[in-house]
């Protein structure tokens, strides 16, 4: 049996995005897929893997449901962050071919990122779960005239033929994900560090205006800033953040401070390295 040490937990399927992410970022490790996001966090919790690749959002489709919750109730750390580029290929049986297709069948996001190509082809969408579970299910009903949108892992791993590649709408179709790890990191401040944390403000006028102005006096860039409804009402709202620095920089420490003071319940996330795609001057 594998040790936990070079496990890295995923949600969905073998041949989901969140598996190849996984290989990209840690092709060392060995990775272990998990039915929900709950599960994921729980590997990690209960030691059944050192690390967990979570999607956090993705540049069409917006803000991944539920994982700010998770995070939020969550004692796990964020140590790192990888960009996937999702790249949609069309998949079908062995000796199957474009033409023969009728149906195509994937998760609701991946058949909306290929909304062009399906009506150019004039087939006929199938929304299920998962874009891996659609491959893998193509794969067992063995039908010339099925079809399903997933990654070239999963057409590896189920044995699928690729009839057309990169079928996505857009070229700039990525999905961020956060790493996460019972033991939080302490990277070199003079990199380029994400610091990520939530917070919810206090109840007085101006509150938001007046917390964010420390970043603002202090020159602090603002990566991202969410805002979400928890406890299943309208009237208490948090907020998720990512800043550009290491809280032991000044700057960021007094732009800290002055959130503290018109918030609470804030929570660090993490302090970790930027993925090298990311652009922060």
């Amino acid at each position: 049996m594998s040790s936990q040490n070079n496990i890295i937990a995923f949600q969905g399927q073998r041949g989901a995005y969140s598996e190849a992410a996984c290989n990209s970022s840690f092709p060392k490790m060995e990775t272990l897929p998990c039915e929900t996001f709950e599960d994921v966090f729980g590997a990690v919790m209960e030691g059944n893997a050192q690390l967990a690749m979570i999607p956090i959002e993705n540049s069409q489709a917006g803000r991944v449901a539920d994982i700010h919750n998770l995070l939020a109730n969550s004692t796990l750390n964020i140590v790192g962050e990888h960009f996937q580029r999702v790249r949609h290929q069309l998949l079908g049986i062995s000796g199957t071919t474009l033409d023969k297709i009728r149906t195509v069948s994937s998760h609701a996001q991946a058949v909306s990122q290929c909304r062009n190509f399906i009506n150019n082809k004039n087939l006929q969408p199938i929304l299920v779960g998962d874009t891996a579970g659609a491959a893998a299910e193509i794969a067992k009903n063995n039908d010339p005239s099925a079809s399903a949108i997933a990654s070239k892992l999963a057409a590896d791993i189920y044995k699928l033929k690729v009839l057309s590649h990169d079928i996505e709408d857009s070229e700039n179709n990525v999905t961020r994900f956060v790493i996460l790890s019972k033991n939080a990191v302490d990277p070199d401040p003079k990199k380029k560090v994400i610091t990520s944390c939530i917070f919810k403000v206090r109840n007085i006028p101006a509150a938001l205006y007046k917390a964010l102005g420390g970043f603002a006096t202090n020159r602090v860039n603002l990566l991202k800033l969410e805002s979400y409804m928890i406890e299943g009402n309208f009237t208490s709202t948090q907020f998720y953040l990512d800043i550009a620095g290491h809280p032991s920089d000044d700057k960021v420490r007094l732009a800290l401070e002055e959130l503290g003071f018109f918030t609470r319940e804030v929570k660090i996330l993490g302090v970790y390295l930027a993925d090298n795609k990311r652009k922060m001057d």
